[in-house]
């Protein structure tokens, strides 16, 4: 049996969900609808090219079709994030189960309501943060128990970042009425999901963040972050820095310090295909992890969905961390928009 998914959009990404959909075993690639059937006809055509299905999939003029086909068990959405809530919604109403792009919403409203959706509908909800289903994690979380080696969780610091181009301006990474939360909602939603994925899902107690460069296209009418740096403080002295920006060279790492050892993630959003997998612990690397492209993260992640909604049983960790994620990331921006702490104690999972 195979999950039939819909692709609502072709945005880049979406050629790796192709992909991964393709090596998964368990999922095909039924539909795609964009806003006209020879956009959903070419992207076809050049993912049939590169990863082909045996029935090639229906090009879609419309984003309806796509939700009332009856071809479609469920769809993935990489839409713009200020475009999501309302698909999501009717889609989940249909009965579509959802593989949602990160930063799932743009407000913690928006989040609510798409997940209340999929409850109310029986579907499952599940964001696309790849590297929540690479093996190497079982590798960080032994790490990090090992009271001998490591001791007890003091800091986690992750940075993840590019140098965006002089063209970057019309992206709509910058444009606010399409990605308010800019570089935070872009590359910070995973340095968010990290920490509480470490604090095994714990909210921090307190948050604060810092814009450090802003900026905006012509489209937006606000500027959006460029550089930000965050900072949460979590319950028994932990607490976890992180920087995402637009503006600093391409980097992605992941730094946990205990009181007698550290672990560090040299690539811990996308790995590099050379590293399989790898990590220090105590500056001692472990790279005897293989990973191939039947068992990327990416291809983990799209079996992992399908293979839930085949059993006919809902996961409901995948939405709360959704969530959480969320309520932290607006959090953070609240903080550097009103330049003080803001405690989570009372926001609502």
């Amino acid at each position: 049996m195979s999950l039939r998914f819909g692709i609502l959009g072709t945005a880049n990404i979406a050629r790796k969900i192709w992909k991964a959909t393709a090596l998964s075993g368990n999922s095909t690639v039924a539909a795609v609808a964009s806003r006209s059937s020879e956009r959903s006809k070419q992207f076809i055509a050049e993912n049939q090219r590169e990863k082909p299905f045996d029935t090639i999939p229906a090009a879609l003029g419309s984003y309806d079709e796509l939700i009332a086909s009856r071809d479609v068990d469920a769809i993935y959405v990489p839409i713009p994030t200020a475009l999501r809530t309302d698909w999501i919604v009717r889609a989940a109403e249909a009965g579509k189960h959802i593989l949602c792009e990160k930063p799932v919403g743009a407000t913690v409203a928006d989040t609510h309501a798409m997940i209340n959706a999929c409850r109310r509908n029986n579907v499952q909800f599940m964001d696309g943060v790849m590297f929540m289903h690479n093996p190497r994690l079982d590798r960080i979380r032994q790490a990090l128990v090992n009271e001998t080696d490591f001791g007890k969780l003091r800091r986690i610091t992750t940075h993840f970042s590019f140098f965006a181009n002089d063209t970057f301006h019309t992206n709509i990474r910058s444009d606010s009425t399409l990605e308010p939360l800019g570089c935070l909602g872009d590359l910070g939603w995973y340095c968010i999901r990290f920490a509480l994925w470490v604090m095994n899902w714990r909210l921090p107690r307190e948050v604060s963040g810092r814009i450090l460069s802003q900026s905006g296209s012509t489209r937006g009418s606000s500027a959006v972050p460029f550089d930000f740096s965050g900072e949460m403080l979590f319950d028994d002295d932990v607490s976890s820095g992180f920087f995402s920006s637009f503006l600093a060279a391409y980097s992605n790492w992941a730094v946990m310090t205990g009181t007698k050892g550290h672990v560090r993630v040299p690539d811990f959003v996308l790995p590099k295909q050379s590293s399989n997998g790898a990590l220090e612990i105590n500056n001692e690397l472990s790279d005897d992890l293989k990973i191939d492209a039947l068992t990327s993260q990416e291809t983990n992640m799209v079996r992992a969905f399908a293979d839930q909604v085949l059993s006919g049983k809902l996961n409901e960790a995948w939405p709360e961390q959704a969530m959480k994620t969320q309520i932290v990331t607006n959090a953070c921006l609240d903080a550097a928009r009103k330049n003080c702490p803001i405690p989570l104690e009372a926001r609502s999972t």
